[in-house]
């Protein structure tokens, strides 16, 4: 009876130690579950790091971070490892080790199966940073030709609607008031235009409005040079490398006139009547001064010096204002300040090109360009004249006004009217009428 009690108690004891034993796996699933998760949280956040630090460096920077990435390396083996020595567990009925609605939201939206993860294709292989720092920085050193060629064509496309508009400015003032004007082209129409043949390109000279580097290109063009830095201002005025329109018969110049580029450049009227003032009567000349400077002394000065009535030196912009507005001018025009409408006739000729100064080096190069000009050749931005003076500008140029009084403005004004309205400038001052 003894006996049987004993062995009782043994079968007892050996299955409360099966039950004992029986308990123990999931203890040990829970803990190692735990620290799985764990694990893969810390992972996937390091990894966010890693790509938001090389989404943001700069371009061309490289980081060394072979060390923390064989570090990481080697933590997601262990992390792998765990997961599947987990999912071989012989028990059934437990329940998955986490559920996405356990996880934080922002750990679940990083973990959602995206197209090209490994969550939504267990069988693609692995995409190492070192994979997606190649892709990225492929993806932004690739130049995109198709942009550039986009925007180059949109700015042609603004630029050709800019001259159609200047064209079309210049028809509607000339249909407007000269449309009783005889049509017939004559030699003086064409005077100041100069001839490039192998460009097939007419350019109308227009003094203080970018001349002297337009003579430049034109010598270039022609093949009288090879680069505009090589030509001086004596080459460019006073050797005649360039030949004139008029200088064709008549079946030259109504041939060239029908078939080639008709370029015009022009300028704010007074901005360019200040210029010239600034050029041929404050800086030394041997011709202004004593061809224009004394008479105009002479005749708007009260008790003018010998010394100034001899050189003809220091003409004030007020003499030179009452010279111009004189009806009965002591001494003739002059092309550096005589209105562009008389010197290049736009509603005879019928210009393709309108250019102006305001945007000179814009229109400059896109002409350049339309006529086939050689890649290497630009419109240079020499200053000839006095090159240590600055550029008149607005400012300059209402500091000048500013020493006439409003009756001598609005006739300066009405001097350059056709000016103002053929080529669509704005009144300078406020004023005006």
């Amino acid at each position: 009876m003894l006996f049987l009690d004993c062995k009782m108690v043994d079968a007892l004891r050996g299955r409360r130690r099966v039950r004992v034993s029986v308990c123990k796996p999931p203890c040990s699933f829970w803990f190692l579950l735990l620290f799985g998760v764990g694990g893969l949280v810390l992972f996937i956040h390091l990894q966010d790091l890693s790509d938001m630090v090389l989404q943001q460096a700069p371009a061309g920077v490289k980081f060394r971070g072979t060390t923390q990435s064989r570090q990481c390396a080697q933590f997601s083996e262990v992390v792998g490892s765990v997961s599947a020595s987990l999912h071989q567990r012989p028990e059934e009925g437990d329940v998955d080790p986490i559920s996405p609605m356990q996880l934080p939201d922002s750990q679940w939206k990083r973990q959602a199966a995206t197209p090209g993860s490994r969550e939504h294709d267990p069988g693609s292989p692995q995409v190492t940073k070192r994979h997606r720092k190649l892709l990225k920085t492929g993806l932004l050193q690739r130049p995109n030709t198709n942009s550039s060629s986009s925007s180059h064509s949109e700015i042609s496309r603004r630029l050709s609607d800019v001259q159609e508009s200047r064209r079309r400015i210049v028809r509607e003032v000339c249909g407007k008031y000269r449309s009783n004007i005889s049509r017939t082209i004559t030699p003086h129409h064409v005077s100041r235009i100069y001839v490039e043949d192998r460009h097939k390109l007419l350019y109308c000279e227009v003094p203080k409005a970018g001349c002297s580097n337009w003579k430049r290109v034109l010598m270039v063009l022609a093949g009288v040079a090879n680069s505009t830095q090589e030509i001086n201002h004596v080459s460019v005025h006073y050797d005649n490398h360039l030949k004139r329109l008029d200088s064709f018969d008549r079946q030259g110049i109504t041939n060239r006139l029908e078939t080639y580029t008709k370029v015009l450049f022009v300028r704010e009227p007074m901005e360019r009547l200040v210029s010239a003032f600034r050029d041929k009567f404050e800086s030394p000349n041997s011709y202004y001064h004593p061809v224009f400077g004394k008479p105009i002394i002479s005749k708007y000065r009260v008790n003018a010096s010998q010394a100034a009535l001899k050189t003809g030196s220091g003409v004030t912009f007020r003499e030179f204002i009452h010279y111009l507005l004189d009806v009965h001018r002591p001494v003739g025009m002059d092309i550096h300040w005589e209105a562009t409408n008389q010197l290049c006739s736009p509603c005879h000729l019928h210009y393709d090109f309108i250019g102006k100064v305001e945007t000179l080096e814009e229109d400059a190069n896109f002409l350049l360009r339309k006529i086939g000009a050689p890649e290497n050749l630009t419109y240079p931005s020499f200053k000839d004249g006095n090159p240590k003076a600055a550029r008149t500008s607005t400012q300059i140029t209402q500091h000048y006004f500013s020493q006439l009084n409003a009756s001598e403005r609005q006739r300066a004004y009405d001097f350059y009217y056709m000016d103002y309205l053929m080529f669509n400038y704005s009144k300078p001052y406020k004023d005006l009428y």
